[in-house]
């Protein structure tokens, strides 16, 4: 039984170390992970690199990106576990949109 699909937002940082092809690379397996769950991304917004509050991973930058896109409810854990399973992902947030 499939979840109910709902909207999402997820804000990611990658290492800065990751070249332009690196980052260009791992944004598109992002999506191709949320598309592989049943997902569809609506948009990305690349707000590029800044300081991070605090060091992550002896890094004290960051490249960060903005994705909105739609899941199945049931599939958010899923997708949760295969970010953490990517060493050059440093953080993620997956927050449930409101609304249509």
């Amino acid at each position: 039984m499939a979840g109910e699909v709902r909207a999402y937002e997820m804000l990611y940082i990658l290492r800065p170390d990751l070249d332009e092809e690196g980052r260009r690379g791992k944004i598109a397996r992002v999506n191709q992970v949320i598309e592989s769950q049943g997902g569809q991304v609506q948009g990305i917004d690349e707000w590029g690199p800044r300081i991070l509050a605090y060091e992550i991973e002896h890094f004290r930058e960051g490249y960060y990106v903005l994705v909105t896109f739609t899941l199945p409810a049931d599939r958010v854990k899923e997708l949760e576990n295969r970010l953490g399973m990517d060493d050059e992902i440093l953080r993620w947030q997956v927050v449930r949109l409101n609304g249509k």
